[in-house]
């Protein structure tokens, strides 16, 4: 008897949690599910869909992983809005992440901070712009020829994303950050040498009180040519 069981294999189950997740998400939105609204009950999905209760709840636990449902008191599990990027960071750790991905988190982070001109022109303000002083004043005099330091740009560039009050672009550079550090560090890019025409932290600040996005976006590219210098040449 005992060999007969041993000769039995396991059931598969995981292309099927697989199905039944997507089935659930095709389901909230053919309902028109809304965040906020309540998710019927295990059992009912699972007579609903054919399936175990077992199946349900793991492609559930899926779902709340992925930030799409969320169990609440009295409630049970609702309909929530993910925050994307929590769920990045969860993976986004330089010490796992392949060269490659590596170095194309580096030229993200390059093209968000020259893109953010304009909603930086639009948004900012007189006190932004006097934050921005103060942090540029407390720079060293050193740190306009230098390519990154870590506590400035944490500083400077975390006030820029503050002022397009975009939340998401904020969490971004808080998760983008320590990755970019990490590459700068790690010798994946080429070495590189002080550029002429490198536009410091107090320039752009400069601009920003009294130029246009056109002007702030080449800055922002001169501002960050040293490392697009390690990138192509």
């Amino acid at each position: 008897m005992n060999d007969i069981f041993q000769s039995i294999k396991s059931i598969d189950t995981s292309s099927l949690v697989d199905k039944v997740e997507s089935n659930l998400i095709a389901l909230f939105i053919e309902k028109d599910f809304k965040v906020g609204d309540s998710i019927p009950k295990e059992l009912e999905l699972a007579q609903s869909l054919g399936v175990s209760r077992t199946v349900v709840r793991e492609a559930m636990l899926r779902l709340r992983l992925m930030g799409l449902v969320e169990s609440k008191k009295h409630r049970g599990a609702v309909i929530t809005s993910p925050d994307l990027v929590s769920i990045l960071e969860k993976s986004m750790n330089p010490k796992i992440l392949d060269d490659n991905t590596l170095k194309e988190i580096f030229e993200m982070r390059l093209s968000l901070e020259i893109g953010m001109a304009d909603f930086i022109m639009e948004r900012v303000t007189s006190e932004d712009i006097a934050a921005l002083k103060v942090l540029v004043e407390n720079e060293p005099s050193s740190s306009d020829r230098m390519l990154f330091q870590i506590e400035h740009e944490i500083a400077f560039h975390g006030k820029l994303y503050e002022i397009t009050r975009n939340e998401t672009m904020k969490k971004f550079q808080r998760m983008l950050l320590p990755v970019f550090d990490y590459v700068h560090k790690s010798g994946l890019l080429r070495k590189y040498s002080a550029n002429a025409n490198f536009v410091s932290h107090k320039g752009l600040v400069d601009i920003i009180e009294t130029g246009n996005s056109e002007q702030l976006r080449n800055a922002m590219r001169s501002h960050l040519e040293n490392h697009f210098a390690r990138l192509f040449e």
